[in-house]
């Protein structure tokens, strides 16, 4: 019972602190910022003291972990890829361009009307 009151505590001190940013709209963005962290932390810092909190929080570091490990492409590879895809969508979009007309031929010519 106390840790699901942790635990709606926690999502109305994250709550609070997204509001914090919202009500001092007024203010400096630093501010509004800090009020977002803020509430963050605290809501982590309740979370931490559930099960439910820490299993949930292990999973977010283990997830950063993994990330860590990725292998991004380089460059080059990035670029040659990012060709390729406007390649094919120029292709397809040909294709799809090409197939509607005929389609639309074809309706003309079942429905009886001159194109």
């Amino acid at each position: 019972m106390i840790d699901k009151i942790k635990l709606v505590l926690s999502a109305l001190l994250l709550v609070a602190g997204i509001a914090g940013f919202y009500i001092l709209a007024d203010k400096a963005l630093v501010l509004r910022i800090l009020a977002i962290l803020a509430g963050l932390a605290a809501a982590i810092a309740v979370l931490w003291t559930t099960p439910q909190g820490q299993t949930a929080l292990g999973f977010v570091g283990e997830s950063v972990a993994e990330a860590k490990k990725v292998v991004w492409p380089t460059r080059k590879e990035t670029i040659q890829t990012a060709i390729a895809v406007f390649i094919l969508v120029a292709i397809v979009a040909a294709f799809l361009a090409v197939v509607d007309i005929g389609f639309a031929y074809m309706v003309q010519w079942l429905m009886g009307r001159s194109a």
